[in-house]
């Protein structure tokens, strides 16, 4: 259904370190910055883009948004929230846990306060 998610930065070399450290840590690559001056990750056919918004105001998160990121393991969710704390991110809501269904999830707000989380498949 969707393309790419894009968000806003208002410090793309700090929303890099922390992108980057989250997608190797989901098995995925580091970011390519385009002609545009936009970082953009591909990882298992979704792409996430992240730029400094076009009209010129500074980035601001979306209050009530999540975005959601696909793992493979609950030792992928574990790494990806490991990596995004030691890299400027902030844990947010309950520790990294399985959820009733079986699926492991784990949410963090990201340097510029964009709420993430990394969610594997349930296992039940």
């Amino acid at each position: 259904m969707f393309t790419h998610v894009m968000i806003g930065s208002n410090d793309l070399e700090q929303a890099r370190r922390f992108h980057d450290a989250t997608f190797v840590a989901l098995g995925g690559k580091p970011g390519e910055m385009d002609a545009r001056g936009r970082l953009i990750y591909a990882h298992e056919g979704g792409r996430l883009m992240i730029t400094k918004p076009i009209d010129g105001n500074p980035a601001t998160a979306a209050n009530g948004g999540t975005i959601g990121i696909a793992a493979t393991s609950p030792d992928h969710v574990l790494g990806w929230h490991s990596a995004g704390t030691a890299n400027g991110g902030t844990a947010i809501e309950s520790p990294p846990s399985e959820r009733p269904n079986g699926a492991f999830v784990a949410y963090l707000r990201d340097p510029d306060g964009n709420k993430l989380s990394a969610r594997s498949q349930p296992t039940k």
